[in-house]
């Protein structure tokens, strides 16, 4: 066996052995992440004022206003959330932004630290407050759960072999930057989205009907609004949402099997 190879292969096991120590927060479920919080929300800042330096930001008053007033809600119902839980600590260092750019795509992602970005071709579909709200909660559940960290942290172990984050910014900056917008679907530009597990699915769909219903928000329009994404990919290439988010009978029975619970959130608002 090369050197080189026994030494990568040492590296890459110690990595996963110390991955079952880290845990997602809110389920308890194993992940490996390699970036540190620290680094995670710093390079979150810059790379969220990079994107909204080089995109038009919406001026359409209604549409900033809805989704930056369901984007407060939701920020309160997660950080009840995690208080309750005995876990505040996982949302320290979090600076909350919410804002619409002018794009057809029917996207939203949120990045380390709760940078929320919705772009308008999503709004016509979300349709509502509530609508927006399923959307929102699923994102920003995503975020909270850290599952584009741990796609990113996959993705450097496959590609860096585990270089930390600071050293392949310094050595290969545009590949990291690439790799980072790429994890986080921010944009069909960077390359081929990475597809979140099944396991994230699940957790971001469930979590996201708790925090929407917990910011008082009825959690049944989740199966609407997925209704109707579905027909908005119908005959054509799936809107960049659905491209990573899988939208299918087996998504509806599960927020269905969900539902009931969440609703215990939403009457105790």
């Amino acid at each position: 066996m090369q050197p080189r190879f026994t030494t990568f292969l040492a590296v890459a096991m110690a990595l996963i052995a110390l991955a079952g120590c880290s845990k997602v927060a809110v389920s308890g479920r194993n992940q490996l992440i390699l970036i540190p919080d620290g680094e995670l929300l710093s390079m979150s800042t810059m790379q969220y004022q990079q994107f909204l330096q080089e995109n038009k930001v919406s001026h359409d008053q209604r549409s900033v206003a809805m989704v930056q007033r369901v984007g407060k809600d939701i920020q309160g119902a997660v950080e009840r959330y995690f208080r309750q839980q005995g876990q505040a600590d996982a949302l320290k260092g979090y600076a909350w932004e919410f804002n619409v750019v002018e794009s057809k795509e029917v996207n939203a992602w949120c990045m380390p630290g709760g940078k929320v970005v919705f772009y308008s071709g999503i709004i016509p579909v979300c349709k509502d407050e509530t609508g927006i709200a399923v959307v929102m909660g699923h994102e920003v559940a995503h975020a909270v759960a850290k599952h584009g960290a741990e796609r990113m942290s996959q993705e450097m172990l496959a590609q860096l072999g585990g270089t930390a984050l600071s050293v392949a910014l310094a050595s290969k900056p545009q590949e990291t930057q690439n790799l980072w917008m790429t994890a986080f679907g921010v944009s069909a530009q960077y390359g081929a989205l990475l597809p979140f597990s099944r396991a994230q699915e699940s957790e971001a769909d469930h979590l996201g009907l708790v925090f929407m219903a917990m910011a008082g928000y009825d959690p049944n329009a989740a199966l609407g609004f997925w209704q109707r994404m579905a027909t908005a990919s119908s005959g054509q290439a799936p809107p960049e949402i659905l491209s990573t988010h899988p939208s299918d009978e087996t998504r509806i029975r599960k927020i269905q099997e969900h539902l009931p619970e969440a609703m215990q959130y939403y009457a105790k608002r």
